[in-house]
């Protein structure tokens, strides 16, 4: 792999690590902002909406901006949004405005959702080049990016520093971690070439890619995956508390085994997936899960349900990375392609949860996650669908890249 390559590489992964620590770091101060706007629990739902509005507003048209304008400025455009969200979010909660914080919500997540596909979509192509498997370390680098800012968020909260103080210190450290990485982002990835028309491609269209059959069972196991990262992400401490009879302290630090559990699943992935395959690897994923969440579903034993929270946490880990990888190697069009197993993922992830909520509200929490469990099993038996190109052939094609690579010249790397 040539110097331009790892460069770009690295220059992704910080980049991953600035969206993690920047949604840990609101979502760890939100009970001191609902204090500061002075809301109940409905009336900051309500708010809360402005972020899942503004990611999926994001999400849905990230692709097309993608394939418009390359990978590079879209990542530009949607982290400095995503930035300009915190800071307003910021602002708003030091004049105590609650359609201030609504619109920085809204910002927030829009930047959020535009930059998500535009990296995703990098990465893959680092994969392709660099003939290495990228994906679950840089969503590896996103789950530790919510470990740290959780941790800072705890231990600001802990001080009592002022939340818009601690908000407007990660603003200026995402603003100082974007204008070092984009540097190494090269412009074009992801452009949709120009086509010429040519007389036997008249009457031709190219097919929709959500009309392939593999790219929608490669979506069904992101929308499994998702779903059980979403679900903890938002019903997993109330589930300890409400569930098992934890005290909060106890939920949090569950909570927190989780995302420990996720980012060692992320970052170990490509081990066991350069070993194993994508098939093995989702399907022993997708049983963790399953098995995970039925003992949290069915033991009365708060410590062995804790415990069953790794289980969980690594299982759900790699779904989503490794979907997006394959998505991405499914056809043509990798850009339509990661961006439409992407819309499916968010979908999943924020809007699947106040489902569960709702349905828990009837049946209990417990019972909810029933919803989950039946999810990822199913997700264990479309695991094939993610082995878009065979293990041996990935092998040859790595190993031609790393003996390219050898000779690389400076003009090598400069066209990377």
């Amino acid at each position: 792999m040539d110097q331009a390559v790892r460069r770009r590489r690295h220059a992704l992964f910080l980049l991953f690590l600035l969206a993690g620590i920047a949604m840990s770091s609101w979502v760890t101060r939100t009970p001191a902002i609902r204090d500061r706007l002075e809301l109940s629990t409905a009336h900051m739902g309500l708010v809360l909406f402005g972020l899942s509005l503004g990611s999926m507003a994001g999400i849905s048209c990230s692709g097309r901006l993608v394939s418009r304008f390359g990978t590079r400025p879209v990542i530009v455009w949607g982290t400095w949004l995503l930035i300009a969200g915190m800071a307003t979010i910021c602002w708003g909660s030091a004049l105590a405005s609650v359609p201030t914080v609504t619109a920085g919500l809204c910002a927030f997540g829009a930047g959020l959702g535009v930059g998500d596909v535009a990296v995703n979509v990098d990465g893959t192509d680092v994969e392709r080049i660099g003939g290495k498997t990228t994906l679950p370390a840089l969503h590896g680098c996103f789950s530790l990016g919510t470990v740290l800012g959780a941790g800072a968020g705890m231990a600001a909260t802990a001080v009592g520093i002022p939340v818009y103080w601690h908000l407007a210190a990660v603003v200026l450290l995402a603003a100082a971690l974007l204008l070092h990485a984009v540097r190494a982002i090269p412009d074009g990835t992801g452009r949709a070439a120009p086509q010429e028309p040519h007389e036997s491609d008249v009457g031709k269209r190219r097919p929709a890619v959500w009309k392939d059959g593999r790219l929608l069972l490669i979506g069904a196991i992101v929308l499994a995956m998702a779903l059980a990262e979403g679900s903890a992400n938002d019903w997993l401490p109330l589930l300890m508390v409400d569930g098992h009879g934890m005290d909060a302290t106890a939920g949090s630090l569950v909570y927190a085994g989780f995302a420990a559990a996720m980012t060692l699943g992320r970052f170990a992935g490509t081990f066991f997936l350069d070993c194993f395959g994508r098939t093995l690897v989702v399907r022993a994923s997708a049983l963790s899960g399953a098995l995970g969440l039925l003992v949290v579903i069915v033991s009365d034993n708060a410590v062995l349900a804790g415990a069953a929270v790794l289980l969980w946490g690594l299982g759900a880990s790699l779904g989503f990375p490794l979907a997006l990888s394959a998505a991405g190697e499914s056809g043509p069009d990798q850009t339509a392609r990661v961006s439409l197993v992407a819309v499916i993922g968010y979908v999943a992830f924020l809007v699947g949860p106040p489902g569960l909520g709702y349905l828990g509200g009837h049946v209990g929490l417990r019972p909810a996650m029933l919803v989950v469990l039946v999810c990822v099993g199913c997700a264990a038996f479309l695991a094939p669908a993610v082995e878009t190109r065979p293990r041996t052939e990935r092998r040859a094609t790595r190993h031609a890249t790393a003996a390219d690579d050898v000779p690389a010249t400076a003009d090598d790397a400069g066209s990377a």
